[in-house]
């Protein structure tokens, strides 16, 4: 059966790091702090499975490798200049590939952030979370406010271009004004991206346990909602496009914000993502996703995790055993439907017509006529030659939208469980 993708089709690599100095409360991902011991035997098998998957890619370019985590920076300099070794000698990275890591402003200085510069690191994501004193304290995060000036300042100085700030809202009794003054203070600092994300309470943490025992109280859904109504006002007088439902960036160009559809500085790794594209995933609990044709031409993938535990991940490794723990393939209806729940997140683009038919073969109008019929009845969508995609409303009702496209028996598509964001 013939593989999918030409030479040029963007393929995104992602390199899980499963290390923080300590985890955060409210943190499902697959991350752990105290196992210092185990960085380098960790940053050794990562290289071994780039090499033991090259075969696989071919000559393939990579588009957008996304370093993530965890905490990237937390390993040394040394290891750093390891991963990006293998990751150069493992694959062909294709012309102006965007390369990210995530740091955290308390394990980073002037001298890391020139260290991810000379490795050819063009985009950082930096994880602030508040610009308030007492939710940084909930929010278990090992930095302060002035850490974020200084990590933003090291930042700029090394020489980063391209910077994403990532920030927590919906905190239980968070106020607007609190946020407000988070969103001003991000604002005034110009980063070229924003990541806004709702505070979730997922089982198996700490945040979940204190809310089930009084703790604490839950996040107030309305407030939540509330809060982000408010920031997309705030974002667009401020000149941001928001092109994906909890992502904002600078359009990079003349061009008025109110005209562009996707903004230069939009996160290209995530949109792999979010195009419902192809990705490889390195590292303990990393997940990928490649695709090729059936017998009738039709579009079907196939998906896995990694091994989760750091250590049996690292001994797979070691002694060549496969270190996948999961793996299904995804049929042609499911693929089409996660093409249409993905891409709904994209608040301009949405889901792309042209795209969809050269993906799918076939119109996405032959198997989701009724819930595009409906969804435009109830004014959840807009619909025009090109594309589909969400209005106001069905963006603030977006997990319903989506789960009309998805068949009865699928569960939610894994690319945005896996941290690789």
């Amino acid at each position: 059966m013939d593989s999918i993708p030409s030479p040029v089709d963007p393929f995104g690599l992602y390199i899980h790091i499963p290390f923080c100095e300590r985890k955060c409360p409210y943190c499902d991902f697959n991350t752990y702090a105290g196992l210092g011991d185990l960085f380098e035997r960790t940053v050794d098998a990562l290289c071994a499975e780039m090499a033991g998957r090259r075969s696989r890619l071919g000559d393939r370019p990579v588009t957008s490798v996304f370093v993530g985590g965890g905490t990237p920076t937390v390993l040394a300099d040394a290891q750093l200049e390891q991963l990006m070794a293998a990751v150069h000698a493992s694959f062909s990275l294709a012309a102006g590939c965007e390369i990210t890591f995530e740091a955290n402003p308390g394990t980073v200085d002037r001298d890391k952030f020139g260290c991810l510069r000379s490795l050819g690191v063009n985009r950082l994501s930096i994880g602030v979370q508040s610009f308030q004193p007492e939710e940084l304290r909930f929010l278990g995060r090992i930095h302060d406010v002035e850490d974020v000036y200084r990590a933003f300042d090291a930042a700029r100085t090394a020489g980063f271009g391209n910077i994403n700030l990532d920030f927590i809202f919906g905190l239980p009794h968070q106020e607007m004004a609190q946020w407000q003054d988070t969103l001003g203070r991000a604002l005034a600092l110009g980063p070229e991206h924003l990541s806004l994300y709702s505070l979730i309470v997922e089982p198996n943490t700490p945040l979940y346990h204190w809310v089930a025992t009084g703790k604490t109280d839950a996040p107030d859904e309305d407030m939540a909602g509330e809060l982000y109504e408010a920031t997309i006002e705030r974002l667009a007088a401020a000149g941001y496009v928001h092109y994906e439902v909890s992502n904002w960036a600078k359009p990079g160009s003349t061009q008025p914000p109110d005209a562009v559809l996707m903004p230069e500085y939009a996160c290209r790794h995530n949109l792999v993502y979010w195009r419902n594209q192809e990705y490889l995933g390195i590292g303990p609990g990393a997940h990928s996703h490649l695709r090729r044709r059936d017998e009738q031409g039709r579009a079907v993938s196939r998906r896995w995790s990694n091994h989760k535990p750091v250590p049996g991940y690292v001994r797979r490794v070691q002694q060549a055993e496969p270190v996948e723990d999961f793996a299904e393939e995804v049929g042609p209806r499911l693929s089409m439907g996660e093409t249409m729940m993905l891409g709904l997140r994209l608040v301009r683009e949405g889901v792309e017509r042209e795209r969809f038919q050269a993906l799918h073969r076939c119109d996405m109008e032959e198997v989701f006529a009724a819930q595009l019929r409906d969804l435009q009845a109830w004014g959840m969508i807009e619909t025009d030659a090109a594309r589909v995609r969400t209005t106001r409303r069905g963006l603030l009702m977006g997990n319903q939208t989506a789960a009309l496209f998805l068949p009865d028996e699928a569960v939610e598509t894994d690319a945005l469980e896996a941290g690789q964001h």
